[in-house]
């Protein structure tokens, strides 16, 4: 049966007062063994501190990010400065906002306040374990795109002198980058220009992936870029662990150097920036070093090209010393040398230009007779020529073709072709091989 949380509810024949009712709630989780020292998982939200006392939601959320659960929760005084500092030196972070914690307490209820939970310890094994678990995430992510190593990658300038530097103005870690650089005790010069952000809470990813942004449109007047903060509560890195920033910091074309918070800090950018250092000063300390390392090599190759330089000058001194000499010997080897070669060529001359000139004198009998033919042989074409003329000249003549019975008839001087030529009275020559004889037409 179902117990009755009033003795008698015929005392209130108008219904159950309200306080009367929110004590019956009160007593029943006071008394129930299920809502007292709980151990709970949740997220922080609106946390606060006022007169030594924390208040605090503690909420839950779906996988879309959807706040499921809502419970009002609190850290009185006499504990809370406990476990404040039990928390702090495990996980170097401030009970804030945000964090995933593992707690444990007891559902409380008040007349006016409402349902509550009392928290009386914290593990912070938990939180560090959902920090670390966000950072593994964040570079499987990246891993597994191929871009976690590509910053990395980069080949860092070997002196470093355009900085543009990523962090908060006026903030101490920034004076503290600037003073160590610029006040080098070496006097190495250095260009830095201050990209302002954000640099902790909510914003930061944002800002400097707006930063990165506008150098990106200045690419080629930097060197390299500088991300720079100082020390200050763990809970504030919290931005930089954000996969947006980490990404573009990793993709980012120019070598990314970061010093972000204190030694014992570590985030993502650590992990996937070019270099990765403790401190602000210790990113100048860096850059001072890449110059010192610059100048060494410098000023080593210099030393070098002297001694070389020096020996090589002595080397060619020797050998102009070692010509110098040995041009007289070479003068009179060159003079007897071309002596000789003028005996052997006057020598050889007459013999040369008899055999020239009995060469020429068989190349001109050659022609002779080579002319002598061609002369013969046109004569005899020619020769040749005129008999087969006069063959024809023979066999065309008249004479001949009026021996073979032929005559020839002709009309005032004219040779007759044709009858039609010949008209009544005319007088008609006749022409036959022993003489001529004239005729009259009818």
């Amino acid at each position: 049966m179902t117990r009755n949380l009033f003795d008698n509810t015929n005392d209130f024949p108008l219904g159950i007062p309200l306080s009367k009712f929110t004590a019956a709630i009160t007593n029943t989780v006071a008394s129930s063994p299920d809502l007292a020292g709980v151990w709970i998982t949740a997220e922080l939200s609106d946390v606060r501190v006022a007169g030594g006392h924390c208040y605090m939601e503690l909420i839950e959320k779906n996988e879309n990010g959807q706040t499921i659960a809502k419970l009002r929760a609190n850290i009185w005084r006499n504990s809370f400065i406990q476990l404040r500092q039990k928390f702090l030196a495990a996980t170097q972070r401030e009970i804030s906002n945000g964090i995933k914690a593992l707690i444990k307490g007891s559902a409380t209820h008040h007349s006016i306040y409402g349902l509550s939970f009392n928290i009386i310890d914290i593990d912070p094994s938990y939180t560090m374990g959902d920090m670390e678990r966000i950072r593994r995430e964040i570079l499987f992510r990246l891993k597994k795109e191929g871009i976690a190593e590509h910053n990395k990658s980069l080949l860092f300038p070997q002196a470093p002198q355009r900085i543009a530097v990523i962090s908060a103005q006026g903030a101490a870690g920034y004076g503290d980058f600037i003073n160590h650089l610029l006040g080098n005790s070496e006097g190495f010069v250095f260009y830095p220009v201050l990209f302002p952000c954000v640099m902790q809470g909510e914003n930061v990813s944002v800002s400097i992936r707006h930063a990165l942004n506008k150098i990106y449109s200045s690419l080629t007047q930097w060197d390299c870029v500088a991300i720079v903060r100082g020390g200050g509560a763990t809970t504030d890195l919290n931005g930089f662990d954000d996969y947006e920033l980490a990404r573009a910091v990793a993709t980012f074309p120019l070598p990314v150097v970061v010093g972000i918070g204190h030694e014992r800090d570590r985030n993502v950018l650590d992990e996937i920036a070019n270099i990765s250092l403790k401190t602000p000063t210790a990113v100048a300390g860096f850059f001072i070093d890449q110059l010192r390392f610059a100048f060494d090599r410098i000023i080593s190759i210099a030393d070098r090209l002297r001694i070389y330089s020096t020996e090589a000058i002595r080397g060619e001194e020797r050998r102009l010393s070692s010509i110098h000499t040995l041009i007289p010997q070479l003068v009179l080897r060159r003079m007897a040398f071309n002596e000789n070669k003028l005996k052997n060529i006057s020598m050889k001359l007459p013999l040369v230009t008899q055999a020239r000139i009995e060469k020429e004198i068989m190349r001109f009998d050659n022609y002779k007779t080579l002319l002598f033919n061609a002369i013969s042989s046109v004569i005899e074409k020619n020769n040749q020529k005129i008999y087969n003329l006069e063959s024809l000249v023979k066999i065309l003549d008249p004479k001949n073709t009026l021996l073979r019975g032929y005559s020839i008839t002709r009309i005032n001087g004219k040779a007759i072709k044709s009858v039609r030529n010949i008209k009544p009275g005319d007088i008609v020559k006749t022409t036959l091989p022993d003489g001529e004889f004239e005729s009259s037409c009818h």
